[in-house]
């Protein structure tokens, strides 16, 4: 493995520490602490040290040039995939995942949901990790033999360049919608940070791409061979969609025929999320019809339209924590309910403020009552947080709990015959961020220790 770390809490015995400087934190600050743990060797760009000191003039381009010189041939004939949009990038990595493995391959996964290969499960702090625990977890599904790594591409990842030196022989492009802006400052920022993924690509250069979304044109670029996927016209049109609150039934054609299939999932985005893994699979080298004889067995991921039966209710989990991602959930919803929509939802503390009432304005117009509380309030003020979000609403549907758990407990005493509860912002998380402190708390076991209790 990589003897070269940028964290000093991992520094090992004969470890070489590299100082890097980040927005939050300077490496150079931690040296000391690496020392005393066992580094033998010290790169920084400043300062005197007990040990083998090397002064560079940039230790994060030093950094990338070592990873890619001494890494990258070790790592360059296993088969790259990168998905990357707004939403749906963790349910359409982890498709092509399912897919790969009941296809005889050895697939890793490597995204919001941890890092996957063979029986071992790892959890991540990034969706894409930093530069040098990519390359780490990139040599180590070499060493286990995988032939594949599927992975989830962040627009900070490629803005800051954590996947320097990597091309991908398949890339996807989901959608764009606001989020980040935060970082970005504009659409047209966070846009062209996605972009870059487009433009490194290698050997037969695929490019899967959601031609319904109105930045779709910046992802079809010359020198890729695209696939366009399109409920109107593209290299895949989607002819019809059958909904139901236990799957999707698909008709599409591709290269003049047609093909139907269903899938154990929901909502009109989740067809795209599903196809759009079809075709990736497919231009590895896989036919149609051995994908889709696999369709009803894939699943999504945890936390992704999540399903808990209650009496005669559904009670849904899901990641849904941008404007868009919670529009599509909710109008999913809308699409095969039989009784009323509650919806539980919040916003992120120290993320993108721009969004919050956008979100819930989104959340009210879209469900018969909602109840707003917290997710991640972080450092933030949690009622700073609470009046973005429910600035400039107008209908008296819906009421504040700060207290999450409680808030579910509500919703869940509101269900009546045939009602929907979607909780959504935490997904698969099993955490509260409250102040620099992670809490563990799971939306799923708050709902399971309320229903089995009434």
């Amino acid at each position: 493995m990589i003897n070269l770390k940028t964290d000093s809490r991992k520094v090992g015995k004969g470890d070489t520490f590299i100082a890097i400087r980040n927005v939050n934190r300077d490496g150079h600050d931690y040296i000391e602490e690496a020392i005393k743990k066992g580094a033998t060797k010290i790169i920084c760009e400043e300062g005197t040290y007990p040990v083998e000191t090397e002064i560079v003039k940039d230790t994060r381009a030093y950094l990338d040039e070592y990873l890619y010189a001494h890494y990258y041939p070790q790592i360059k004939n296993m088969k790259l995939i990168g998905v990357t949009g707004t939403n749906g990038k963790t349910t359409t990595c982890f498709l092509i995942y399912q897919m790969l493995k009941k296809l005889g391959c050895n697939p890793a996964y490597i995204g919001t949901i941890g890092f996957y290969y063979n029986n071992t499960k790892k959890e991540l702090n990034n969706t894409t990790p930093d530069t040098d625990l990519l390359y780490e977890m990139l040599l180590e599904a070499s060493e286990a033999g995988c032939d594949t790594v599927v992975m989830e591409v962040s627009s900070h990842a490629l803005d800051k360049n954590r996947i320097y030196g990597l091309e991908f022989d398949c890339v996807a492009f989901t959608n764009l919608t606001q989020d980040h802006l935060d970082y970005h400052e504009s659409m047209e920022n966070y846009c062209e940070a996605k972009k870059k993924l487009f433009k490194r690509t290698r050997n037969n250069k695929i490019a899967v791409i959601n031609k319904d979304d109105a930045y779709a044109n910046n992802f079809i670029l010359p020198e890729n061979e695209n696939i366009t996927i399109s409920s109107e016209s593209g290299s895949v049109t989607i002819t019809d969609m059958d909904f139901s609150h236990m799957s999707t039934q698909i008709k599409f054609t591709y290269e003049e025929k047609e093909y139907t299939t269903s899938i154990n999932m929901v909502g009109r985005y989740n067809v795209y999320n599903f196809l759009t893994a079809v075709f990736l699979v497919h231009k590895l080298g896989f036919t149609l019809k051995e994908i889709l004889n696999l369709a009803d067995t894939l699943s999504a991921p945890a936390g992704r339209m999540e399903k808990i039966a209650y009496k005669t209710n559904s009670i849904f989990i899901d990641y849904a924590h941008t404007p868009d991602a919670v529009i599509n959930v909710l109008k999913s919803a809308e699409e095969y309910k039989n009784g009323q929509v509650i919806t539980i939802i919040g916003c992120g503390g120290d993320r993108d403020r721009k969004k919050r009432p956008i979100m819930g304005h989104a959340a009210e117009e879209n469900s018969d009552y909602v109840i707003f509380t917290n997710d991640n309030p972080r450092t933030e003020d949690e009622h700073q947080i609470m009046n973005d979000i429910i600035d400039g609403l107008n209908k008296d549907n819906h009421e504040v709990i700060f207290d999450r758990k409680e808030a579910i407990q509500k919703g869940i005493s509101l269900l009546k015959e045939n009602d929907m509860l979607m909780i959504l912002g935490k997904g698969h998380e099993d955490y509260q961020i409250i102040g620099t402190e992670k809490h563990h708390f799971s939306d799923k076991e708050i709902v399971l220790e309320t229903i089995n209790n009434y």
